[in-house]
């Protein structure tokens, strides 16, 4: 079954031979081939290890994979959601490797770990990881191969000190974390000795040739589609958003240079194209793509574009994405609350909304699916009303138009302005009444599961400790109660789980991310920060004041 999953596969490189002393290297995504093969992150660094002729490169996913070295160098993996770490653990075990760097000696590999799980909060799986790379990977990677070739024949520890050396190569076990007690917060993180930084800076590529497919396979989540990254950060900065501040600044790749010839190579293998990137009709050349994407030549391409700006939903759009195939549009909204979406910085009004939803329609798109949050810092009651009657108020302008409202639970990040916030207990309420209130106006409302984003939360604050946590829940199962049974177990060794999740850090608090800088400086996210709770209800600031 394996080979035949492989051998479906197109290839859009040419792999290197590689050379007789070539560093053996797995590289694993941790879940199912389909999922791993449908990330485009992955995608990239698997090719650009594959097209160097000084790495041999294996793939492993949870269910399949090529034929492994048997004393492998290098073994990665790339990391885009939180709950894979079971399978991180699963697939070291599989490989007998201990799966704490503590337990390993010369003759493990060096297992190093990328991807924006690992770069936006590494802590809570610091010490699984013997190398970890944070940022986007153009230079990154290149640079971690070469310094790794330079030590390749030395003792552990003198290659991870070497690698350490290296823009934003973090090797978690050169610094140490002191704590106020064992179950109270970070008092200060140190490297071990002096000749490691004492921070590590986030890289960031600033070309203008973005990322594209690799490989193109019907045995993909999205059969036979074919990706291109059309923007990279978003330029809105919605104060609560990884997405926009772990990825400044926004970048836009060049249609001549990067994005026609890569659209070219992929439509000459497959007729699905996706168009990635968290705000891609924010490119200042969107139409001029579209217009090349509508060529008579092209009118069999199925297009699907990721989120798209709620104001840049023209008729023209629709048209195009109708006639593609494509029959509904994905639009943030937030929330309905105009005073809500001034908070969170979201340029938005209702009555471009509503705009969008028109348009949508007049187009021939035949759906709409809104992505809303509660529990956003400064949310009122109020607030909630607001977005059940925006809704209302869009059926009513775009009759027939099929009406989809998403909605997650406000989990804070690092590295964004929000990531003092804990998460409000009333998340779960919220989703219930706009549950209750929406469903008899006939709009299919998809609450996302209020526990997972507990979970999420709690692995987004988390620190080291966490660790021998997500150890124990890994036997428990991963449901909220695992996490809860596993909390009582480590009692007095780490704080509780309200501490993680719920509370309101104070700005004067060491945060777990401390060492490791981001896009902006903390003195930048504390002037988003105050610039957002200035607007809030007396009630609210009240709140922030007690931390």
């Amino acid at each position: 079954m394996t080979s035949s999953v492989f051998s479906a596969e197109r290839f859009l490189f040419t792999p290197a031979t590689p050379e007789t002393n070539a560093v053996s290297t797995i590289f694993a995504f941790p879940n199912e081939y389909t999922v791993g093969i449908t990330s485009l992150g992955y995608q990239v660094v698997w090719a650009t290890l594959a097209m160097r002729a000084d790495v041999q490169v294996s793939r492993l996913f949870t269910d399949m994979h090529e034929s492994l070295p048997k004393e492998p160098e290098l073994f990665g993996f790339s990391v885009s959601w939180e709950l894979d770490y079971v399978n991180i653990l699963n697939l070291l075990e599989f490989l007998e490797v201990p799966i704490r760097t503590a337990a390993r000696d010369d003759h493990h590999p060096i297992v190093f770990g990328g991807g924006p799980v690992l770069t936006a909060n590494p802590e809570p799986f610091a010490d699984f990881f013997d190398v970890i790379l944070l940022g986007d990977g153009e230079n990154l990677l290149g640079n971690f191969i070469d310094a790794y070739k330079a030590v390749r024949n030395a003792d552990r520890k003198t290659q991870l000190k070497a690698l350490a050396q290296v823009s934003g190569i973090y090797v978690p076990s050169l610094y140490e974390v002191e704590y106020n007690s064992g179950d109270g917060a970070i008092k200060f993180i140190s490297p071990t000795s002096s000749e490691i930084p004492t921070v590590v800076q986030k890289q960031t590529y600033r070309g203008n040739v973005l990322s594209a497919s690799t490989v193109v396979t019907q045995k993909a989540a999205w059969d036979n589609i074919y990706m291109v990254e059309v923007v990279r950060s978003c330029p809105e900065m919605c104060r609560f958003c990884l997405a926009s501040y772990l990825t400044l600044p926004f970048r836009t790749a060049s249609i001549e240079e990067s994005l026609i010839p890569a659209i070219e190579r992929g439509l000459a293998v497959t007729n699905r194209l996706g168009l990635l990137g968290a705000s891609v009709t924010q490119h200042p050349e969107f139409e001029n793509l579209l217009d090349y994407i509508s060529q008579p030549k092209y009118d069999n391409v199925r297009l699907s574009i990721a989120s798209v700006r709620t104001n840049t939903v023209t008729v023209e759009l629709a048209q195009t994405l109708a006639k593609r195939d494509t029959k509904s549009l994905t639009i943030a909204v937030e929330s309905g609350s105009e005073r809500l979406r001034q908070i969170i910085n979201k340029k938005l009004h209702n009555d471009e909304i509503i705009q969008a939803a028109v348009n949508a329609k007049a187009g021939g798109l035949t759906g709409l699916k809104l992505y809303g949050m509660v529990g956003v810092p400064g949310e009122e009651a109020e607030d909630l009303d607001a977005t059940v009657a925006m809704m209302r108020e869009i059926k009513k302008a775009a009759p027939g138009l099929r009406l989809t409202l998403g909605c997650s639970t406000f989990v804070p990040k690092s590295h964004t302005p929000f990531q003092w916030f804990g998460v409000n207990r009333q998340a779960e309420k919220r989703l219930q009444l706009l549950q209750k209130q929406l469903k008899p106006q006939g709009i299919d409302f998809r609450p996302e599961s209020y526990n997972w984003s507990i979970i999420q939360a709690l692995i987004s604050r988390g620190d080291r400790r966490l660790s021998h946590l997500l150890e124990l829940t890994r036997n428990f199962g991963d449901s909220l109660g695992s996490y809860k049974r596993a909390f009582k177990e480590l009692k007095g060794k780490l704080p509780d789980l309200d501490f993680y999740v719920h509370a309101n850090w104070s700005t004067e608090q060491v945060l777990p991310w401390h060492h490791l800088h981001g896009s902006l400086p903390q003195s930048t996210l504390q002037k988003h920060l105050a610039e957002a709770t200035s607007q809030f209800k007396p009630s609210e600031q009240l709140l922030t004041a007690n931390g």
